[in-house]
C-alpha cells in the first residue's frame, strides 16, 4: 500500500505549531498521529498530499514540497504500508478556523507534543531540519507570515525555527540590508502604544539577489 502523511507547519504570534489529529480507527485508535491517507488509484502522490492538506485545512495555495519516503517492511503493524512524507507551511489566521471538526484534527506547540504513532516522530524531526536549513539560503520563513508583519515578528519566526535566540540590532540590519522588503507607512500597535513599522516582502527583488549570486543568508 502507499501512503502520503504530512506534517503540516503552522506559526502565529506564539510560535510555530504542528497539526495532528486523533486516529479514528484501529490500529492505534484514538492516539494522536500525522494527517494522511492512502493514495488513489488514479492519483499522483503530490495530488494526494494536497487532497489530504485541503481535506483538513480548507486550503490550496500553501507551500507544500515532499520530505522522503518511509518504507520500513514493519514499520506499520497493520499491513505493508510505504509512505511519502509531505511538509506544508500555512500561516494559521488563515488557516486555523478551516480545520473541519469532524477530524478531531489540534494544533500543538512543539515543546507540548503528545507521542505519535508509527515513525511520525522521526518525519517531524526531519521535516523541521529541512525547514532549517532552507530557512538559511531561501526566504521560506515568509511563507508563515502574514503579507504585512513587522521585524520583530520576522526575527521571532526565525528564532522559533532555529531554536536559538538572534540578536535584535544585527539581525534587523542583516535582514534590511538585503532590500527585499517594502517599509509601509502602517504600524502594528497591538505590543506597545508607539507601535512598530509594517513591512511586506518583494519577491522580485529577491529574485534580482540570485541572479547577483547573492544567498538569503540570515
Amino acid at each position: 500500500l502507499l501512503a502520503v502523511d504530512c506534517i503540516i507547519f503552522g506559526f502565529d504570534r506564539e510560535g510555530l505549531k504542528l497539526l495532528l489529529f486523533q486516529r479514528k480507527v484501529a490500529p492505534f485508535q484514538q492516539e494522536w498521529s500525522l494527517i494522511g491517507s492512502f493514495v488513489k488509484a488514479k492519483e499522483s502522490v503530490t495530488k494526494a498530499a494536497e487532497r489530504v492538506l485541503k481535506a483538513h485545512t480548507g486550503l490550496t495555495n500553501v507551500f507544500m514540497e515532499e520530505l522522503g519516503s518511509y518504507g520500513n517492511v514493519d514499520r506499520d503493524p497493520g499491513d505493508r504500508v510505504i509512505s511519502i512524507a509531505h511538509y506544508a507551511l500555512m500561516r494559521l489566521q488563515e488557516g486555523d478556523k478551516q480545520i473541519p471538526e469532524a477530524y478531531k484534527a489540534q494544533w500543538f506547540e512543539f515543546d507540548k507534543l503528545p507521542t505519535l504513532i508509527l515513525d511520525h516522530q522521526k518525519m517531524v524531526e526531519a521535516a523541521l531540519e529541512k525547514l532549517r536549513r532552507k530557512a538559511r539560503y531561501r526566504p521560506i520563513g515568509f511563507e508563515l507570515l502574514p503579507e504585512k508583519f513587522t521585524i520583530p515578528q520576522l526575527r521571532i519566526l526565525y528564532e522559533v525555527i532555529y531554536q536559538r535566540e538572534l540578536d535584535r540590532r544585527n539581525f534587523r540590519k542583516k535582514i534590511l540590508s538585503m532590500n527585499v522588503l517594502e517599509k509601509l507607512a502602517e504600524k502594528d500597535k497591538t505590543s506597545s502604544r508607539k507601535g512598530a513599522y509594517l513591512y511586506r516582502f518583494i519577491p522580485a527583488k529577491y529574485e534580482e539577489m540570485v541572479e547577483k549570486g547573492v544567498d538569503f543568508v540570515i
